[in-house]
């Protein structure tokens, strides 16, 4: 979820001295939000067209700042969203803990539905539903590690040639789609028509997955999310606002 625009930062204190982080990040602050100290990074994104603010699961602000945006720019927009963090940082404060664990029996999303994940009495094979995925050797408790890997394979296994499918019956032309391990998108599609997804859309119900796949060949033609990239969202896939419904709702559980 994208949060709101910025408002004019007159009246707000100045921004703290920026702190020089390693890797892609351009400064890292620490700011203070409804009474608790967060700490806010920022990292230029090449193709990125316009700030976005996300709320990491280890309680970091990310702001990622488009190619021609500036810090000072980024220290506007990130002041502008403090309502935006404030309500982020009461909801999961009141989130139950979730295990981040998959042992036996733990319901698992596959395809829109959620499966214990079993063991073959049989064979050397860990089940999810009707599909098999190899069951590491040794004794084992969290089989996360083992199986996500596994579902990622399934993902390039199914969801490419669904993306040609679907780019084929509305008449988009698509250059390569590549499977990823995004942790705060769903999709990404380049100026040069090549489509990233991440591979736990095969968790996602096909609707979901369908939606995300038209959203990305919607902007081959609409490298934005103007009004004319909604229209065009809309007429290709009509129940786009369910499927955003369901990956604001449940989508979290997944990343």
């Amino acid at each position: 979820m994208n949060p709101p625009k910025p408002e004019s930062l007159r009246g707000l204190p100045p921004a703290p001295a920026p702190v020089a982080v390693p890797g892609t990040s351009l400064h890292s602050d620490e700011i203070e939000v409804g009474g608790v100290r967060l700490r806010v990074e920022y990292r230029r994104h090449a193709r990125a067209l316009r700030y976005r603010l996300t709320l990491q699961r280890d309680g970091v602000a990310r702001c990622t700042v488009p190619r021609r945006g500036s810090l000072t720019e980024a220290r506007r927009f990130v002041a502008g969203c403090h309502g935006w963090l404030a309500a982020r940082l009461r909801t999961e404060a009141t989130r139950p803990a979730r295990t981040r664990e998959w042992r036996l029996g733990t319901p698992v999303w596959l395809r829109g539905q959620q499966f214990p994940l079993l063991r073959s009495p049989t064979e050397p094979l860990l089940l999810l539903g009707t599909d098999r995925f190899p069951e590491p050797p040794g004794n084992v408790a969290d089989f996360r590690p083992h199986l996500e890997p596994g579902l990622r394979r399934l993902a390039a296994v199914e969801l490419p040639p669904r993306v040609r499918e679907l780019a084929d019956a509305h008449g988009y032309s698509v250059r390569r789609v590549s499977i990823r391990n995004q942790r705060s998108r769903w999709g990404s599609c380049s100026a040069g028509k090549v489509i990233s997804l991440n591979w736990r859309l095969i968790q996602t119900p096909v609707s979901v997955r369908d939606y995300i796949i038209l959203h990305e060949l919607a902007h081959t033609r609409q490298l934005n999310h103007s009004g004319r990239f909604w229209a065009e969202v809309a007429r290709i896939c009509p129940v786009y606002a369910e499927a955003e419904h369901w990956l604001k709702t449940r989508g979290e559980e997944l990343l």
